[in-house]
């Protein structure tokens, strides 16, 4: 049963991100999880409905094959959204473009990720950038992981009066974990073939006042992305001010390479043993020990954990388009506070604190 008091929430699609947005919804104080449709009927929606999650099928062919496997199901995805207040669409990439007519159809709030165009919701959501403008709206796209790290740190920057222009080099990782048997790269690094590769424009359709060209290279590891930037800043600055503008963001974490965090595998072990659900990394975790500033160029490296970094904007969109919170900074602190973002520290004086 769902609780009346909160916002019912369908999940379309439990993969990578989806089964992350339920468990990140069911810790929330305002909302709750109405059921997921899926297509599937294997351990991936069998896991969904053992946690106690209502199962649909995303077509009757699928509610059928789940019968045939031993899944109890509660109906089809059009029987999930009558139950519902907002649907969040976490199918893989290009198949939520086919959905949405459906949900405008059922009169639906829905939520796209980062694969699809901006031209399906004409708005592209992250919540330090776009809250304001999703407030009340229809339905809008949490926008890929790259580029919400892009938005995230060029937001901070932004706010403190210093962003002038950036350019980034992207190296990704070539694919989810558990897919890297279907489609993984062994041996070689794969240039992105189009200068500016497609994060930069991406970045701009959420604010686009932001001058940012970006080049990408898929390079054979599966534990997250690296950013490298070089930001021209509207003056000179100190190191010490810059830093201050990321910190004052909850979802970027400073983070030491002399804190015994020098690369990806260390910030991911780092996160399994802080007991993040899946060793998940929301924030931007960017190095402030290797962060300089010659005159009014400054310089400075991420990680991008592609699982999990649209997690808290997600949850941030469906309360703006829910009209639950009117202003961006309150929703991120009810998001923020269960996932334990905020509380990162990594310094070489002292002991990481757990979130």
């Amino acid at each position: 049963m769902t609780d009346p008091r909160k916002v019912r929430v369908a999940i379309n699609g439990y993969g990578v991100i989806g089964k992350r947005v339920a468990d990140a919804i069911m810790l929330q104080p305002d909302m709750s999880v109405s059921g997921i449709a899926d297509v599937v009927d294997d351990w991936r929606i069998r896991l969904a409905a053992e946690k106690g999650y209502r199962v649909f099928g995303a077509t009757v062919e699928a509610v059928a094959a789940m019968s045939n496997a031993g899944i109890a199901t509660s109906g089809t995805l059009a029987d999930l959204l009558a139950d519902s207040d907002i649907v969040i669409d976490c199918t893989p990439k290009n198949i939520a473009a086919a959905n949405v007519p459906t949900y405008r159809a059922a009169g639906a709030k829905h939520i796209l990720q980062g694969g699809e165009k901006h031209a399906l919701t004409g708005h592209s959501f992250v919540a330090e950038a776009s809250y304001a403008s999703a407030v009340g709206g229809s339905s809008t796209r949490v926008v890929s992981c790259n580029t919400t790290s892009i938005v995230r740190t060029l937001t901070a920057l932004k706010k403190g009066g210093l962003l002038g222009s950036a350019r980034g080099t992207l190296l990704r990782r070539a694919t989810d974990p558990w897919e890297s048997h279907q489609s993984g790269i062994m041996n070689t690094l794969v240039p992105e073939s189009r200068i500016p590769s497609h994060q930069g424009p991406d970045a701009k359709s959420v604010d686009p006042d932001l001058d940012v060209v970006t080049m990408a290279v898929k390079v054979p590891q599966t534990l997250g992305h690296l950013h490298l930037w070089n930001v021209r800043l509207t003056r000179p600055a100190e190191v010490a001010e810059v830093l201050d503008l990321f910190r004052a963001s909850s979802r970027i974490a400073l983070i030491r390479s002399d804190a015994g965090l020098p690369a990806l595998n260390s910030i991911k072990e780092w996160m399994l043993d802080l007991g993040r659900p899946h060793g998940d990394l929301y924030e931007v975790a960017l190095w402030e020990d290797m962060l300089t500033v010659e005159g009014d160029e400054l310089f400075y490296a991420y990680m991008v954990d592609n699982q999990a970094i649209v997690i808290p904007e997600t949850i941030d969109a469906i309360r703006a388009l829910c009209g639950l919170e009117r202003e961006a900074a309150s929703s991120i602190a009810i998001t923020n506070a269960p996932l334990g973002i905020g509380k990162l520290v990594a310094r070489p004086d002292r002991q990481a604190d757990a979130p």
